[in-house]
């Protein structure tokens, strides 16, 4: 029997995947979670691995379709903000996985940055993209 015992807070049992998804469409993942930091993501992909749990990450859930039996296993979103955050230093820009593209180019652009514009449009976060 799977267990995510001390990831009470942040697992959910057959979550609705159309909340998540930008066509409001599909059945429930087995499992889904929104890990509020790093180590706390390690860990429960650890306890995933552990009991063969199979692991799949959402983005911002744009341009996916899920199927209306839903998902076995974990689905993992990363929508905390240590997740979201966008750094700049210099002329570099570092973003998590769950930053919004249209931030990212957004931020860029604001710090004097170039090199992103071809991603103006793109729905989604880096992560997904």
């Amino acid at each position: 029997m799977v267990s995510f015992k001390g990831f009470e807070k942040i697992v959910r049992q057959n979550e609705p995947l159309a909340m998540h998804t930008w066509f409001q469409l599909g059945g429930p993942a087995e499992f889904f979670a929104e890990p509020e930091n790093p180590d706390q993501l390690v860990a429960l992909v650890q306890r995933c691995r552990e009991q063969d749990v199979p692991v799949r990450v959402l983005g911002q859930g744009s341009n996916i379709l899920v199927r209306d039996e839903g998902v076995p296993g974990m689905v993992i979103r990363l929508s905390a903000p240590t997740f979201t955050e966008i750094k700049v230093e210099g002329c570099n820009v570092t973003a998590g996985s769950g930053a919004l593209l249209g931030r990212v180019v957004t931020t860029s652009v604001y710090n004097g940055l170039g090199g992103l514009e071809g991603l103006v449009g793109i729905p989604g976060t880096v992560g997904g993209a």
